[in-house]
Order: structure tokens, then sequence, then C-alpha cells
């Protein structure tokens, strides 16, 4: 019996066993792969996810692997610096092999004692009252009071669950992988130069050795469990450059669409979805791992909490009152970006305009607050504008906030040093620090980060602690 089996061992599914764990319970990832990925593909982690990682202690460890580039860029790939002062020390893209963080995560899951079962896959589940049965391919059957499905955005679980997956299918497909080239740094830089003119979604980039990591407009829509040939890639590099550079001996090919989907809830019983089993869109901006990181740090405290009995009723459900609308959000950025990068006179004016538009720096940081998550604000009532975003990781006395967050428990941070958590000191720790870098007296920060309560009186943040954390012990 376990108290949550994910299905998918893939970021999402690791970040959120390690979350679960910090609070003792019982997990099981199962995944259906038997190795992992091999091919070598770089994705980035953007502010707030670096953020979630210096929260766990983690960020060291990731950025050894990694490779920081600036924060800037990123929305339809309009090459505007970042704007002075974003609010947070981590102000960079890491760029990482995907494969590399998959294990990292995965190896923080295992040192926290959750069990991780490859070669194992999700054919089937009922839920009752008190838990789920799962039912894997070989016939075994599994037992644990709840389910999450981590699987991707052909989630098994998803569909086995019943829930609804709308949205808008691909309309163009673009082609991705690495490969060598048989042409000169030069004709190649010049080459590009010229057709990214008129083609956004077209480009080489030197990855080191020869290799080059290599995007180009599909000639249509196929089966994306169909992996293009590299014959695809230089017939597809011909028709919008001219030439296709001598590519070869790839080391992988891949295709992308443009659909953008949503599921119409995250949660059905004791079932839930994270990650791109709730979720897809377009890759542009580079949200899509960092979207599923940022549910599973949503969604592991507050599954744990039900799990260990202290969990207000009602606190599960923010999970998806607070993810979905995230989603949506980037679903419809992911949308917006992708029409920037068409080759059509309406879109290029479009995007000539906002290039402009951009110069200023208030469109400019909201549009990359956007896409590094650093801008979302929950919805925790009214209060100030603080309230429901997260909180930098800023000095206090014993060094920095972030380390202090390292076990996955909320924090009051009490400037005014007269303040108590005392009764919810098994979930919540407290730090008293009239030196700490605010502007306000006290605030309540959940395990995810996001300030739930500002002020300086007790009673309302006793009302506060049992919101968030459940009625006090004894």
């Amino acid at each position: 019996m376990f108290d949550v089996i994910i299905a998918g061992c893939g970021p999402t599914g690791a970040m959120l066993a390690a979350e679960l764990r910090l609070h003792d319970v019982r997990v099981l990832v199962l995944e259906k792969d038997t190795e992992p990925k091999s091919f070598v593909r770089i994705v980035g982690l953007h502010i707030r996810s670096l953020e979630l990682m210096a929260m766990r202690g983690l960020l060291e460890r990731v950025l050894r692997h990694g490779r920081q580039r600036p924060a800037a860029g990123f929305f339809a790939a309009i090459p505007k610096p970042a704007p002075k002062g974003l609010d947070s020390p981590y102000a960079y893209l890491l760029g990482i092999p995907q494969p590399v963080i998959e294990r990292l995560l995965e190896e923080h899951a295992l040192e926290l004692g959750a069990q991780v079962r490859r070669g194992c896959a999700v054919a089937g589940f009922e839920q009752d009252d008190e838990g789920v049965t799962v039912e894997l391919a070989d016939g075994e059957q599994l037992r644990s009071r709840y389910l999450v499905g981590c699987d991707g955005g052909r989630s098994t679980v998803r569909k086995l669950l019943g829930v609804g997956f709308p949205g808008v299918p691909s309309q163009t497909e673009t082609l991705m992988g690495e490969m060598e080239v048989g042409v000169s740094q030069e004709e190649i830089a010049a080459k590009v130069t010229e057709t990214r003119e008129t083609h956004q979604r077209f480009w080489l980039r030197p990855f080191g050795a020869g290799v080059y990591s290599v995007v180009v407009p599909a000639a249509g829509v196929g089966d994306r469990a169909e992996p293009p040939t590299l014959e695809d890639f230089k017939q597809q590099l011909r028709a919008i450059a001219g030439t296709d550079f001598g590519v070869h001996s790839p080391r992988w090919l891949s295709r992308f669409g443009d659909a953008t989907r949503l599921a119409e809830r995250y949660q059905a019983g004791r079932v839930l979805l994270a990650g791109d089993a709730a979720h897809i869109h377009p890759p542009i901006g580079g949200q899509g791992l960092n979207l599923g990181v940022q549910d599973a740090f949503n969604l592991g405290w507050k599954l744990a909490g039900q799990i260990r009995g202290w969990a207000p009723e009602t606190l599960l459900d923010t999970y998806q009152a607070e993810r979905h609308p995230v989603a949506e959000d980037v679903l419809d950025n992911t949308r917006a970006q992708m029409e920037l990068l068409s080759a059509e006179p309406g879109p290029r004016a479009v995007r000539r305009l906002l290039t402009e538009l951009m110069d200023f720096d208030e469109v400019n940081r909201y549009l990359i607050e956007k896409i590094t998550a650093t801008g979302i604000r929950y919805d925790f009532g009214e209060g100030p504008d603080l309230l429901g975003r997260r909180l930098r990781d800023i000095d206090v006395k014993q060094g920095h906030l972030y380390a202090l967050l390292h076990r996955g428990r909320g924090l009051l941070l009490d400037r005014t040093e007269r303040l108590t958590a005392d009764r919810w000191s098994d979930r919540v720790d407290y730090l008293a620090d009239p030196t700490a870098a605010l502007d306000v007296p006290c605030v309540l920060l959940r395990p995810d980060g996001h300030i739930a309560w500002i002020g300086d009186d007790q009673q309302d943040l006793d009302d506060h602690l049992s919101r968030w954390f459940g009625k006090p012990a004894g």
C-alpha cells in the first residue's frame, strides 16, 4: 500500500515525488520506459524554476551541469535585452540537457526515499472512497490512496479518467534536431541571417564539435508518433533556405506542432493530473518543463497535507484553482507567439510593432515576467499587491531566505518579534528577524514560496495559519 502512485518519471513526476517525500509520504513512481532518454535536447530553466531549485537546495547541483544565458529574447524570439533590475538573484536562463535535469530530479527523489520502477506502464485503474487500485500492463495490481498522472501529453491516466482535453489541434509543424553540417560557420551565419528576415521558425545554432541545432518549418502536419527523417530536413532546408547545408550524422530528430490543449479539470476523486498530462502547448518561449515543475511544487505540499491529515478541507481544491489559470495564460501566450513567427504580412507587421513596443521598459518587463512565471499572483483575496505573489530570495540574518525552505514547510518571517506559530510548529517554521529586507512587518510563506498573509496581528495570523495549514496540533 502506497500513499501516492505517480505515473511518469519525467521532471514533473520526479519533482512531485521529492516534494511528497519531504513530508514522509510513501511514494511509488511508475515509468513505462525501461531506460532514461538517450538523446541530448537542451531545455531551459527560467527564473521561477531556478528559484524553486534554490528553495530545495538543488540549485548548485543543477548549475554544475548547465550554461547560463541572459534572461532575454524569450517572447517570440524577439531579440531585446532583459530589463534592468529583475526581481530575482537568479535572473538568467539555465540551458541544461534534458536527460541531465531528469536524472538530477530523479536522483533527488530517490535520495529522499521515493521508489521508482521502470518498464511499468499503467494499463488501468479503479478508485473508491479509500484509494485507487492501479493495474499495470503485465497484470500486476497496486494499491494507493492517490494516483497522479504525470505521463505526458498522451496521458494514459487522463484518458482512462475520462477528463476532456479540449483545445486547438496543430495547424503547423516544425522539425527540430541536432546534426553535423558540411559547410563553414560563416556560410551558415550569413544564410541564417538572410532567411530569418522572412522565416522566424528557422535557425541553425552551433552546439559544439561541428554539431548544430537545426529548426525548420515542416512541409505539413504529419503523425507526431512518426519521427522525421534526415531527408525531411534536407528537403525543407532547401525549400526555405535554398541549401541543405550538407547536414549529416543526426544525433536525434523530432517534430513539434502548435496544438494547445488544457484538461477540463485537474482532479477527479483520488486521481490528479500535472505537467503535460494537464496541458500541452508549443515550446516557443521554453515554458513547458517549467510549467510542469511548478505544478509539482504547488501540488506536493497540499497533497501531503491531505495524506498526513492536517490539510484544511478545501486545500487540495486550490491546486486546480491556482494552476489551471496559469496554464490557460501559457496557452494564450504561446498561441500569440506562434502567430508572431508567421511569414505572412499581417503577423510580420504586428511583430514589427511589438518589437518597437518592447523598447518600453514596462512592456519588456511584463513579457519577461510572464514567460519566466515571476509575475504570477494567486488570488488569496483582498490585500496588498504582494499577497499571493512569490517572495524573492531576500537576505535574512541566517543568510538567504530560500535556505530556510529546504524542508518544504511553511515559514513565518516575523520582523516585529512579537508573533508566534508554535501551535503549527510541526508544519510551519519561524524566523524572528527585524533586519530582514522587507517593507512589511511580517509574512507567512507557503512551502512554494508564495505569500499567504501579510500583517502584524496574532489573531489574524492564526486565522490564516488555519486556512493554509489546518488546525493547530494538540
